[in-house]
């Protein structure tokens, strides 16, 4: 049941763009067109990446729940592509910008934060936990220390590195034969 109402929440969110205005915490940390400045030299194109059953059913094994979306927008430039993507910390999404060039992810950050505990998230000493971290069987190659107090929203921002990492991989390499045993 609480898969069912964080996936409607979501949704809502995505659905809802002026929904945050209503009193709930939301503090952006970098904008959109920041993060992708930073993360490219040039302006990057964009693409969108369909959700093909056993790409999708990947997605919601790593989120947990099911992925609201039936596409994925994602910026690329040779070898690197960044991915703007919402997942729900305790009770409300919170949105990060992942980068990943070589199967590694070289940045993540908080573009926006919704919740009212748990924030530390968006700090650098945080984040950078997750410079140079790969997929390596079921989970990233290295373990990410928690937050106390943030434990949900460190879970969140941990999922999401793992699905920018499979989904890097699913664009640039097409679907690795482990990604298929996983449905």
């Amino acid at each position: 049941m609480m898969l069912v109402v964080r996936a409607l929440m979501l949704s809502w969110c995505v659905a809802v763009p002026g929904a945050f205005a209503l009193g709930i915490p939301q503090i952006m940390h970098m904008s959109k067109e920041d993060f992708l400045a930073q993360a490219f030299a040039d302006e990057p194109q964009w693409s969108m990446l369909r959700l093909k059953r056993p790409l999708k059913q990947r997605i919601n094994q790593i989120l947990g729940h099911p992925y609201p979306g039936g596409r994925i927008r994602y910026w690329h430039q040779g070898p690197r592509t960044a991915w703007i993507i919402d997942e729900i910390g305790k009770e409300m999404p919170i949105t990060m910008g992942l980068v990943v060039e070589n199967n590694a992810i070289i940045e993540v950050r908080i573009l926006v934060y919704r919740e009212e505990r748990g924030g530390e998230v968006h700090e650098p000493s945080f984040t950078r936990q997750f410079a140079n971290v790969t997929l390596q069987g079921d989970g990233l190659s290295r373990q990410i220390d928690g937050i106390s107090g943030a434990t949900l929203s460190v879970d969140a921002v941990t999922r999401v590195a793992e699905l920018a990492l499979v989904l890097h991989e699913w664009v640039l390499d097409g679907p690795a034969p482990e990604q298929l045993a996983h449905q």
